[in-house]
């Protein structure tokens, strides 16, 4: 997909959402429920994708951005 379909694409998605954000007013209650928990779904994918991202970058590039050194693992022998 080019650069120009994806635009096109991004930008049909917003006005449809756009035209559902005017007719939300005059919905039926489930509409608007049903409307709300796919706002909702959206919003936490995005706020855990963001969790996520930082939780990765904090434990590869510590608090200064630079890289940790790996951690040496020490084995782990059996009892005798």
């Amino acid at each position: 997909m080019s650069s120009e379909g994806f635009l096109k694409e991004i930008q049909a998605i917003g006005e449809k959402f756009l035209l559902k954000l005017q007719k939300l007013p005059k919905a039926e209650p489930v509409e608007i429920v049903s409307f709300s928990v796919v706002l909702l779904f959206i919003a936490t994918v995005l706020v855990l994708t963001i969790i996520a991202c930082s939780c990765c970058c904090y434990s590869c590039c510590g608090c200064d951005g630079r890289p940790e050194p790996r951690h040496r693992k020490s084995q782990v022998r059996p009892a005798a």
